[in-house]
């Protein structure tokens, strides 16, 4: 497997990978896709998706949006895919690989390289351990054991499946209007079963209030990292 390494600058999610390939016309799948908002921008740069949901909340609610052109939800879980072999031109982790169970890691990842096609790629993009951002995550959900997971499970299992790889970091910069705002957003995500009182505490307050701007908002940094994987 060979590889390289390459700092990409500031960039959103598919801003970094249309910094890499062109996403128009591809067919593609977004694994553990949420509500769908990265699915969008992936539409939006001239793909077809199919979002992958495995939380039964969250993929509920996707079924009551209002029909997208280009955009498909299924609930399904990472490691059993309803997907054909060599189907699409690329599969897409958005921060969703350190969701899947440490013990189905491996299995998840080899459903995306069974169902990319020959040249079509596995994009895994993680965030670090490191920045800010986490720095406040850290204080109510700790997700550094399952963030180092998924990243040996990439280095375990991804040789084995892949002969050409690449890895990219880039930075991502969270903002807020306010305290509050930062509350909702996280009670909101159904697939973290997370308590208001655990989030709400003076010692998050204080890490927060330290990333008050000039302008009155809050702003952030996460580092995240990007591996690519062509499939021969």
């Amino acid at each position: 497997m060979t590889s390289e390494r390459t700092d990409l600058g500031d960039r959103t999610e598919v801003g970094a990978i249309s910094e890499l390939f062109s996403l128009s016309g591809l067919t593609v799948l977004d694994i553990g896709c949420g509500p769908g908002k990265i699915a969008r921008d992936l539409i939006a740069a001239g793909a077809a998706v199919t979002g992958i949901e495995p939380d039964p909340i969250q993929a509920e609610k996707n079924r009551g949006q209002d029909p997208i052109a280009g955009l498909t939800f299924i609930e399904a879980r990472a490691e059993d895919l309803p997907v054909a072999d060599a189907a699409v031109d690329a599969v897409f982790f958005f921060r969703s690989l350190h969701h899947v169970p440490v013990a189905r890691m491996d299995a998840a990842l080899g459903e995306a390289a069974r169902v990319v096609k020959s040249g079509g790629r596995v994009v895994v993009v993680e965030p670090g351990i490191h920045g800010t951002h986490f720095s406040v995550q850290k204080t109510y959900h700790d997700e550094t054991y399952v963030r180092a997971m998924a990243q040996e499970a990439l280095a375990r299992t991804m040789p084995q499946l892949f002969a050409q790889s690449a890895l990219y970091t880039f930075m991502m910069r969270p903002r807020y209007a306010s305290f509050e705002a930062m509350v909702e957003r996280v009670l909101g995500q159904t697939f973290n079963d997370i308590r208001r009182d655990k989030v709400e505490t003076d010692a998050v307050r204080a890490l927060f209030e330290q990333a008050r701007t000039a302008d009155g908002d809050y702003a952030f940094t996460q580092p995240m990292l990007l591996n690519v994987y062509t499939k021969a």
